[in-house]
């Protein structure tokens, strides 16, 4: 039973305000002594001539009061209706323990394809923790998507092109050697890659070489795409471990490399089309109408530049997708770029352009400050993560010295905690380490809700449970098994909200409220000592709690251990 439609179509009956629109209305009111569901009568006022609480008054007094509706109450404007507590609380549970780790799915996105862009490093240089933020938001909208039945398509776009090469390759030559580079991969790149502009803030003849260097890997020279292949073969194997212990896999690696022989086409289109203009040497579309400054396609010297390739990758994601809507995560510095080249799109007459949806996020830090691998001054996520596991495992020899598979634990733990600290805010928020907040097992955190996972898990084993056949649900009418039961209700909806927003922490913060209910519920009711029919009912209860928990963690790309 869907009771917002239900009571929608009793007010329909009342108003003949149509359905849906009554639907849309309908609040949940703040606290459970103003009912389960509220509809206010502000909007009626011009339809009946008449002061909205008085309209509520005649409307409460014509509604005939089904079953499933305990009471009917008028609070000023605001028609109250109360759901006879077992009703809904079998309603409920039935349709969790039904649908089982399905609960939650939808087929909203059916026949679309939605392309996601996140993660993106920058080759032969350090997976770092700020790269963290667009891989974990990234890959949690995938998992929310696919989940409301959109197909996806996930992509990284590795910034594995550009004038960064070209110093890198002059850093190798002067300060580098292939044994140091074999044998300490990117921290080797990265040592001299900081040394390259070390040294060319004394000597700026060094940015025109490395400029050149570039120019000669868009010309395709040989000894150029060499060195740069060899950085990006090392770069991807040491990606792939960090992607590996996060839980995170792409559909596609397209980097900005792939674009380059595309590029040609899409300048073409832009000149056929009068919108390059030229300007100190270099091509540039006009933006002035659009009060935003110049977008820069071609340099002086002949070089592409990031707007080049994203262009160029938007057209080709296009016409190879066929994508309904193309998401880029990345940080909120970049506004003006996404809003420059997605008004070029829209110059060179495409309307898809409205599809494109640039989705900014704050900074990560750590307690010593921001984050610059111009000048290494870097935390690798790799390091990051192992400290995440070595911390855990402190935790779990001081609590639990004896779990089974610590190790493991630890990691899904450990690394779990990294990313749930990462999605609990709305990603436009900077977000700061801090280890003591992040691993906390009673804060807001994901270590509290794995815990609140594993204890149910636990409940479930010690009783030898399983769901029995016909269950009282009306022994679950208690305040805390209520409030449970509604944060369930809730889960499929915050799942949507989630996408609609593109905002992963509602579906964090929903993990967060129901651990919490849950655990009240646990401290207030004896569960399997309880008599037999009220154990049934509690344990109904349980695994749905249980089946919910692991479902929002798997979605936020968190594992679930049944024991802490």
């Amino acid at each position: 039973m869907n009771f917002k439609l239900e009571i929608a179509y009793l007010l329909e009956q009342v108003t003949g305000v149509q359905q849906q629109e009554i639907v849309n209305a309908i609040e949940t009111p703040p606290n459970k002594d103003m009912g389960d569901f509220a509809y206010p009568c502000f909007k009626l006022a011009k339809q009946f001539k008449k002061a909205p609480a008085l309209i509520a008054q005649e409307l409460s007094e014509k509604i005939v009061k089904p079953d499933f509706i305990q009471e009917i109450k008028i609070q000023n404007a605001y028609i109250n209706f109360f759901v006879s507590k077992d009703v809904y609380v079998k309603e409920v549970l039935e349709k969790v323990l039904c649908q089982n780790e399905k609960y939650g799915n939808s087929t909203l996105g059916e026949g679309k394809t939605i392309v996601i862009d996140y993660s993106s490093p920058n080759i032969a240089k350090p997976f770092h923790v700020g790269h963290l933020r667009s891989t974990v938001i990234g890959n949690a909208l995938y998992q929310i998507f696919e989940t409301l039945g959109y197909h996806c398509e996930g992509v990284n776009h590795l910034g594995d092109w550009g004038t960064q090469f070209g110093k890198l390759i002059v850093a190798y030559q002067k300060w580098g050697c292939k044994e140091a580079v074999e044998q300490y991969g990117i921290q080797e790149l990265m040592r001299i890659y900081v040394k390259f502009h070390d040294e060319a803030e004394k000597d700026a003849a060094l940015e025109e070489e490395a400029r050149s260097w570039f120019v000669k890997m868009q010309n395709g020279e040989e000894e150029a795409l060499s060195l740069w292949k060899w950085f990006y073969n090392i770069s991807i194997k040491e990606f792939n471990r960090v992607y590996d212990m996060l839980g995170v896999h792409f559909d596609a690696y397209t980097g900005e490399s792939f674009y380059n022989d595309k590029m040609a086409a899409v300048v073409e289109e832009l000149k056929q089309k009068n919108l390059l203009q030229q300007s100190e040497g270099a091509m540039i579309v006009d933006l002035e109408e659009e009060k935003m400054t110049p977008c820069l396609i071609i340099r002086k010297d002949g070089g592409t530049l990031y707007a080049t390739r994203d262009i160029t990758a938007a057209l080709y994601r296009k016409n190879t997708y066929h994508f309904d809507k193309c998401i880029y995560l990345t940080a909120l510095d970049q506004n003006l770029h996404f809003s420059q080249w997605f008004t070029v799109i829209k110059k060179m007459g495409y309307d898809w352009w409205k599809d494109l949806i640039h989705v900014p996020f704050g900074l990560v830090s750590l307690d010593s400050g921001k984050l610059s691998t111009r000048h290494g001054n870097v935390v690798l996520m790799e390091e990051l993560l192992n400290q995440a596991i070595s911390e855990t495992q402190k935790i779990i020899e001081q609590k639990n010295p004896d779990l089974p598979n610590k190790k493991e634990v630890a990691e899904q733990v450990g690394i779990g905690a990294v990313i749930f600290n990462d999605l609990y805010n709305s990603r436009i928020k900077d977000v700061v380490f801090s280890w003591e907040r992040m691993l906390n097992f009673d804060g807001e955190t994901g270590p509290y809700v794995q815990y609140t996972h594993a204890r149910a898990c636990s409940i479930l084993r010690k009783g030898e449970c399983s769901l029995a056949q016909n269950i009282d649900y009306s022994k679950l009418t208690d305040d805390a098994s209520m409030e449970v039961c509604k944060i369930l209700e809730q889960f499929p909806k915050k799942i949507q909200e989630a996408a609609d927003k593109l905002e992963p922490y509602i579906l964090t913060r929903q993990l967060v409220s129901l651990s919490q209910a849950f655990n009240k519920f646990y401290h207030d009711n004896n569960i399997l000592t309880s008599e037999e029919q009220i154990k049934q009912a509690r344990i109904a209860l349980v695994i749905a709690v249980k089946t919910v928990l692991k479902k929002g963690l798997a979605l936020l790309g968190i594992k679930a251990p049944e024991q802490m």
